[in-house]
């Protein structure tokens, strides 16, 4: 690992602790960024150097791009790894970054930038052979985009090209409301992200939502590690994933793992990245690309015993895969939990605030991956994530015992977490059964 000797992390939280983790295992120095708010971040202790960026809000600090470059200028590292959220799939921010002579972990800005356009991706997805949904391409004429609606057939979805995590998106099932749907997405999807282009697609009333988890180098080389459902969601963001699906069958799992290899080579990708797909009974169909590491990578690191965020690293220092595909064995079963500051009884509102208790689970297959400690604030200006708590079994129901029994461990006092919440998820014959869909908490909550 000679050619990188220090990286910033342009992020914070568990993922940034996450990330110093490996660096230092590699023995890479690591340099933390910071918003004033964070001065007494765990990622800020534990990192070889740090340096103030701004403010607490996230505009001025983490998003701030001309601070993060001087940053990395400054303390002369050579290479930046920006997580997930934030910078990560900021085209603008790789291309700055390239600019400066400075290494992005992660794909070319060119990719972040042909699979951040959700339209051109499905494009993309269509050229390499991978099943679509019928739908669109970008449109911003609300007219011509509700006869294409009709031509499809109700249920359709509106999507923002530029979205993801549910902003910019609607779902229609009459003429009546398409137009209303159309122009109320357009809205959202300008605020959230500069850009009001739209498309639409048929939408699927009852699917899976199932991941493929890549690796790819500089050379061609490609290798899936296995799949995440991530069907557990509220308003499209997860809540529970697990690796493999307890429901797949091989045939559509090797389907599945070859489309996903086929637009990688589509797009040439290279670093960890994630293709997204709705499985509907046995047909599935790509929904999206992540070109970053995924909150829910743990998962696919317990059943496999490859670190992603090393083999991100070894990849941006121009290595070669140190793995082959068959060389990636899929055992046990792992489930993860997000625990976010929130209060399920009273529409999961926001619940920041000093954390006065916090205790975490051990024991065998247990792993917490969190940036919390007694006395930590939760700060508003930041998301609600507390901790990720991943567990391993030998097989699911091992699992789901071992998981079960560490929430009870878990303690997190002074604010509301959605600890209970995952206790009576976990609970349920339907989710016990492993034929849940995008729906079940929609159902769940009700």
């Amino acid at each position: 690992m000679a050619v990188l000797k220090k990286i910033l992390i342009a992020n914070r939280g568990e993922v940034a602790l996450r990330i110093i983790r490996a660096c230092q295992e590699l023995g890479i120095r690591t340099v933390a960024v910071h918003s004033e708010a964070d001065v007494d971040a765990l990622h800020v202790r534990f990192a070889d150097e740090d340096i103030c960026i701004g403010p607490p809000a996230s505009q001025q600090s983490y998003l701030n791009i001309p601070s993060i470059i001087s940053a990395a200028e400054i303390t002369d590292a050579q290479a930046i790894h920006p997580g997930y959220g934030f910078l990560a799939e900021n085209a603008h921010f790789a291309e700055i970054c390239e600019t400066c002579q400075i290494k992005f972990i992660g794909p070319s800005a060119e990719t972040i930038r042909l699979m951040g356009d959700k339209a051109q991706a499905r494009k993309q997805a269509q050229l390499a052979g991978v099943p679509v949904l019928q739908g669109s391409g970008s449109i911003d004429d609300p007219k011509e985009a509700r006869k294409i609606a009709h031509q499809i057939g109700y249920p359709v979805i509106i999507k923002a090209v530029g979205g993801g995590g549910g902003k910019g998106m609607r779902i229609v099932h009459t003429d009546a409301s398409f137009l209303n749907a159309f122009m109320t997405a357009q809205a959202e999807a300008s605020a959230a992200v500069g850009n009001a282009l739209v498309y639409i697609e048929k939408f699927l009333e009852e699917p899976k939502h199932i991941e493929i988890q890549i690796l790819a180098d500089e050379y061609g080389n490609i290798i899936h590690l296995g799949e995440r459902d991530c069907s557990i969601q509220r308003r499209y963001q997860k809540l529970l994933e697990e690796s493999p699906c307890a429901v797949i069958n091989p045939e559509i799992r090797q389907k599945m793992a070859d489309a996903a290899i086929k637009l990688v080579k589509q797009v040439n990708y290279f670093s960890a990245g994630t293709v997204e797909f709705l499985l509907d009974k046995n047909n599935f169909y790509f929904m999206e690309m992540n070109t970053r590491i995924q909150v829910e990578h743990p998962v696919t690191e317990m059943v496999t015993n490859i670190d992603l965020v090393k083999e991100q690293i070894r990849i941006a220092a121009k290595e070669k895969l140190a793995y082959k595909q068959e060389d990636v064995k899929i055992c046990g079963h792992a489930i993860e939990c997000r625990l976010n500051a929130e209060d399920p009884d009273r529409d999961f509102i926001p619940s920041p605030g000093k954390i006065t208790g916090f205790n975490v689970p051990g024991g065998p297959g247990v792993r917490v991956d969190t940036a919390v400690y007694t006395n930590h604030v939760i700060s508003p200006y930041y998301d609600s994530l507390i901790a990720k708590l991943i567990v391993w079994g030998n097989d699911r129901p091992e699992a789901l015992a071992r998981i079960k029994r560490a929430l009870r461990e878990f303690v997190i006092q002074g604010i509301k977490s959605t600890i209970p919440l995952h206790i009576r998820v976990l609970r349920n014959a339907k989710f016990q059964s492993g034929n849940f869909t995008t729906r079940f908490m929609d159902n769940f909550l009700k």
